[in-house]
């Protein structure tokens, strides 16, 4: 029976051992797919597997089974390998299967050649998807994850948690060893970057191990762009070999996939000659130098996953079950647990917020209402659920908004501020773009997964000009607004990425850009020194009820909600009522919005279903934020 470290640190020697038992019929690959489902289910066993977001590719022994929390930026067109194929001794004319699946390079035993005409070949396909960490990922979801792991570690894990005292930055310069590179074959091994090629001497591969990773240095040839939507972001892009139900993924979802590491140095071979004194097919340089370059990086710099399971997260709070659907009794008693203890969470939450805006309770109501919602459904193009606010009446040039991103970055697991300049919107790339030559999608600041937190910051905006790629920029960030989408740009055609993206925005006066619901912030503290005002605020938040904060961001946004038939006809006639006393105040536009207050905030009291206390509470804070503003408009004499 195998061990735990045969499943974790030799997952292709599982596979190979199904392969062989099952080599009469076809169902081997669903039993491999079994197996390490069942693994993967026994008590913490998810905790046992290394993680590529926290430990470096150097720690991680070649062919392990490892996991990865991130987002699809791009997909790469399908390629085809040799599923099984064959090899026989020349000498003895003996013959033996083998399996391609979930690897890159095809083994040949020793004196054995592949027969590349044998009727037992079976070709298949696979999808190939670039993946990179979550972009905007908080720095608490990492710390928790790594933590979590590290407690449930297995003693049989294939990398020494020690030696992960090195960050990402140190790391991905350093040069990667063909001797931990190289594949322990015995005999020679076969380059199948899609097809099964030539044989290639174990010597040879370690030569070339060294010359590809040359190419890729600074003297050479420009650093590899790795593709992440936000600058300053760290850690590894991914290709992620996908081999079932690659159609139910799409570009931006977020994944977790458990699979084998493949850093086999022959990938990075990336330019021509290489490739022709290499012995490699001719057909595989068909490509463009800078499409081989992208499609073909350096294993060093850009692993390969080969997926045994993947799934389709949710959200990526650590603290949280994975899967909140599943009516398993832990995530039912998880949940059942919270919920118990919800009320004084959100009193602790709302006081917090209230502390961080200065005093303003009715703006930290409206803003813990921003921070819970999210697209739930969509009507012909319209998006339901989509609550972006406008804080307007921030301090003008100060650190207010800078500290007030930096607390909401302690409590959503996803986050960018966006800094609103003249420079900023005329020289970023916010929508990404198809690299024809290249043969990728190059990703932009509006690339991101759902449920992350938006705050554009218009506080720091001055007079001046902006040229075409500005106005471009504020028009797809009026587009992210009020459509919950951005147009990607294809070159000869537009395509519409629909998102699910929270965005705040802080102002002087009134936003330039488009908001559902703007409030404006009345100071009742002014402190004397803000940074310091602002760091007191979290070191005085007992981590344990940090935490609560999180769980009860992440949790309630998750949460289905109705309206009765009885709650919704009383909702009409006061909306009747109502425009009978102000036929000109009252629209519809306040009806939706006043069904949106209440939404979130019958969800925010734990409650999924709207009931009449919740609705007239509703009414009334929409009729405070319409006060503070008809007042602000009488004191500065123009709307605001």
């Amino acid at each position: 029976m195998p061990c735990v470290g045969d499943w974790l640190n030799s997952p292709l020697s599982i596979v190979q051992g199904i392969f062989a038992q099952s080599v009469a019929n076809s169902d081997w690959e669903k039993k491999v797919t079994e197996y390490f489902k069942e693994k993967l289910k026994e008590n913490n066993a998810t905790h046992w597997v290394p993680s590529l977001n926290d430990v470096p590719v150097h720690y991680l022994k070649p062919n392990s089974l490892v996991k990865f929390r991130c987002m699809v930026q791009d997909m790469f067109d399908p390629e085809f390998y040799m599923g099984v194929y064959e090899t026989v001794d020349p000498n003895t004319n003996a013959r033996v299967l083998h399996f391609g699946k979930y690897r890159d390079v095809a083994e040949c035993g020793p004196q054995q050649e592949i027969d590349l005409n044998s009727s037992q070949t079976v070709t298949s396909e696979r999808q190939t998807f670039y993946c990179v960490p979550v972009p905007g990922e908080s720095a608490w979801v990492k710390e928790i994850s790594f933590l979590t792991d590290l407690v449930h570690l297995s003693p049989s894990t294939s990398y020494t948690p020690s030696r992960h005292k090195r960050s990402y930055e140190e790391d991905e310069d350093m040069d990667l060893h063909p001797s931990k590179q190289k594949e322990q074959h015995m005999g020679k091994s076969c380059c199948s970057g899609g097809d099964i090629h030539g044989c290639v001497e174990p010597k040879r591969l370690e030569t070339e191990a060294s010359a590809g990773h040359h190419v890729i240095s600074p003297n050479c040839s420009p650093p590899l762009d790795l593709n992440f939507p936000l600058p300053g972001e760290k850690g590894p892009a991914c290709l992620v070999k996908v081999y079932e139900s690659w159609e139910s993924f799409k570009v931006n979802d977020v994944l977790e996939v458990f699979g084998v590491l493949s850093v086999d140095p022959v990938l990075s071979i990336v330019n021509s000659e290489e490739r022709d004194s290499s012995g490699l097919d001719a057909m595989e340089c068909m490509d463009t130098a800078e499409e081989q370059r992208v499609h073909s990086p350096p294993a060093s710099l850009v692993p390969r996953i080969h997926v045994i399971l993947a799934q389709k997260l949710q959200h990526i709070n650590p603290l949280l079950p994975t899967c909140l659907n599943e009516e398993e009794s832990k995530t039912c008693e998880f949940v059942s647990n919270f919920m118990s203890e919800l009320s004084p969470v959100r009193a602790e939450l709302l006081g917090f917020l209230t502390h961080a805006l200065l005093g303003d309770s009715v703006a930290a109501e409206y803003l813990i209402l921003h921070l819970i919602s999210t697209v739930y459904a969509r009507r012909d193009v319209l998006p339901l659920g989509k609550f972006t606010v406008n804080l307007s009446g921030c301090p003008r040039n100060s650190a207010f908004t800078e500290h007030l991103y930096r607390l909401i970055q302690q409590l959503v697991p996803a986050s960018y501020h966006l800094r609103m300049s003249i420079e900023s919107m005329n020289h970023s790339r916010f929508i990404p773009h198809k690299d024809y030559t290249a043969n990728r999608l190059v990703s932009g600041l509006l690339q991101l997964a759902s449920n992350t937190s938006l705050l554009i910051d218009e506080t720091l905006l001055e007079q001046g000009q902006l040229d075409t790629a500005g106005v471009r920029n504020v028009t797809a960030l009026g587009n992210l607004i009020t459509w919950q989408k951005v147009d990607y740009d294809f070159s000869y055609h537009r395509m519409e990425f629909p998102c699910n993206i929270n965005v705040l925005i802080t102002s002087e006066g009134r936003s330039l850009l488009p908001s559902d619901c703007q409030v404006h912030l009345q100071p009742q503290i002014i402190p004397p020194n803000m940074e310091e005002y602002m760091s007191s605020l979290l070191t005085a938040v007992l981590p344990s009820m940090l935490n609560k904060f999180r769980i009860y961001l992440s949790l309630l946004r998750l949460l289905d909600y109705s309206i009765s038939d009885e709650v919704t006809k009383a909702v009409e006639e006061d909306f009747v009522e109502m425009r009978k006393n102000d036929p000109e105040g009252v629209t519809a536009d306040d009806l939706h919005k006043m069904l949106l207050v209440a939404r979130f905030l019958s969800l925010s009291a734990g409650q999924t279903t709207l009931s009449r206390e919740r609705w007239l509470r509703a009414r009334q804070l929409e009729a405070l934020r319409k006060a503070r503003l008809q007042q602000q408009k009488c004191v500065n004499g123009n709307e605001l």
